[in-house]
């Protein structure tokens, strides 16, 4: 037997033995069990390899750590050569790669000289004639490039917090990724993407797009004097519709006359919710013009939400609550089902509802408003200048003074700023859900009316759902709580994850593709650090 080998094979063993005293730094995390697939090759690398290489390359902290955790797993043995040529695991992740590249154009993931040696691998039939070292220095260059591939289709090209997105990043163990993924010996692949379910939901859509903008994209429609079109109407501008619904709705039939028949009125009140406007069916010139929107800009729209999905973690597999800033939307989850949504009133563009996480933990009923410094700067005061009686007229009272301004908050009841119920995850930014007696403003389409917290249109059945599991609150002890003139709070048996998201464009689970106005217009800061 090869003496090399034999010296290799008891270094190897040495390292097993000191596993157990490195378990801390596996790269799968505490109590992580890896069972890398070392059966693939009989080609080894030793250490001191590694370490030129790394050197060589002068690879950081992070991507040094990676690359000696995931080779010292797997005994040293190649990940992408075997002794008679390249691994099925290479064809698999290479088609991955490309895919990634061609659908989202990441000119980092252009390693100098490593394409040109993979397409060349993937078309000769001499790999096991490729001197060792090529092969060794092959080996270690595309395991470098996995880890890059993995943060950059799947962690995120761009900074969350520089762009005002306040959720914690998801992490990605890269070795430990890398062992699943040779796992799977270049089978099943879509099922390993360390993505959530919306990801992989868009990216579909977007590939559709795709498709759309090479055969021409779509015609503008004409606006006819901004008539309104309904069941019954005749026009050219009826027969454009048609022909814009066919090009983006996939699978769906309809003829193309000029008459708005009934088959046509599912389909545009379809295409109106997809854009959030009234579901009337009317063909008005505020669903004209979101059907203009070039298919170039609706692909720059997706691209944009695609890269903030690669930030959120995999759907949390308990409750929990999911905040859409631009729909005007919450949503109660149970793991990947939908509970109920309820319609919401966010922050205005002055007075932006921050995007953040953490875990609601109080309901306070008949809630005492405590009304916010700026807010008694700039509207109390001058109110109160001209009208000594304000604060009892708006059941208000001052309760001290503090840094030059009085403390001043509303009494409970019905005309309270907060209604009857507000729920509480305590944050630095003082943003909570609450009631509010001003229900007219949830027949507004755009809903960007507060000073940064978010109105609920229905308070107590998101109250009702979340003390379910508390026998003591009967649906009449909690109506008894929304009508008292005493506060009253209320601690969950189990803390809910809630998080406040901003996303512009989203498929749904029952596939209807979605896009909002950006109204904060953080998009725009996304595209350029994208394009950057």
């Amino acid at each position: 037997m090869n003496r090399h080998f034999i010296a290799l094979s008891l270094i190897l063993i040495l390292l097993n033995s000191c596993q157990g005293q490195d378990a801390k730094d596996s790269p799968a995390g505490k109590g992580t069990t890896i069972n890398p697939d070392t059966s693939s090759s009989g080609l080894f690398l030793d250490s001191l390899m590694l370490e030129g290489f790394i050197k060589e390359q002068k690879a950081g902290d992070t991507e040094a750590k990676q690359l000696r955790n995931f080779y010292k797993i797997r005994m040293y043995r190649f990940a992408w050569f075997t002794e008679t040529g390249i691994t099925e695991n290479l064809r698999a992740y290479w088609t991955l790669h490309n895919n990634y590249i061609n659908n989202f154009g990441d000119t980092a993931l252009r390693f100098a000289g490593l394409h040109h040696d993979i397409d060349g691998l993937l078309t000769t039939d001499n790999v096991p004639r490729i001197p060792h070292q090529k092969k060794l220095r092959t080996e270690l260059q595309l395991t470098s490039h996995f880890f890059v591939y993995l943060n950059n289709a799947y962690a995120g090209k761009a900074d969350p917090a520089v762009m005002q997105w306040h959720i914690p990043r998801k992490k990605l163990d890269g070795a430990g990724l890398l062992h699943s993924f040779l796992a799977r010996n270049g089978k099943d692949i879509e099922d390993w993407e360390p993505v959530n379910i919306y990801y992989k939901r868009l990216k579909k859509e977007l590939l559709h797009y795709e498709e759309i903008e090479k055969n021409g994209g779509w015609k503008r429609i004409a606006i006819d004097g901004l008539r309104a079109y309904s069941p019954g109407d005749s026009s050219a501008v009826i027969r454009q519709v048609k022909q814009r619904l066919l090009s983006a709705f996939s699978g769906i039939k309809i003829d193309t006359s000029l008459l708005y028949g009934n088959d046509l009125l599912a389909l545009v009140k379809s295409a109106q919710r997809s854009f959030g406007l009234k579901e009337d069916g009317v063909i008005g010139a505020a669903l004209i013009k979101e059907l203009n929107v070039p298919v170039k800009d609706r692909k720059e729209q997706m691209l944009i939400n695609l890269e903030r999905m690669r930030w959120l973690p995999q759907q949390p597999q308990g409750e929990f609550i999911a905040v859409n800033i631009p729909e005007f939307r919450l949503h109660v989850f149970s793991g990947e089902k939908k509970v109920f949504s309820i319609d919401i009133v966010v922050g205005q563009t002055a007075h932006n509802t921050v995007i953040f996480a953490d875990k609601l933990q109080y309901i306070v009923f008949s809630p005492y408003w405590n009304v916010p410094p700026s807010i008694v700067q700039k509207e109390i005061l001058p109110a109160i200048r001209k009208s000594r009686n304000y604060l009892s007229k708006n059941n208000m009272e001052q309760t001290g003074s503090s840094g030059g301004l009085p403390v001043i908050r509303q009494k409970p009841g019905g005309a309270n700023a907060l209604g009857k119920v507000k729920f509480i995850f305590p944050n630095s930014y003082n943003i909570y859900f609450h009631d509010t007696p001003a229900k007219s403003l949830f027949g507004e389409e755009a809903r960007a009316l507060s000073h940064g917290c978010i109105r609920l249109a229905e308070p107590a059945k998101l109250a009702t759902y979340l003390l379910r599991n508390q026998r003591e609150w009967t649906t009449r002890k909690i109506n008894d709580a929304l009508s008292a003139s005493v506060e009253k709070w209320v601690t969950l048996k189990e803390e809910v994850p809630v998080y406040i998201t901003y996303f512009t464009a989203w498929a749904d689970s029952d596939g209807l593709l979605n896009f909002r106005k950006d109204i904060y217009n953080h998009d725009k800061k996304v595209s350029k650090s994208l394009h950057e």
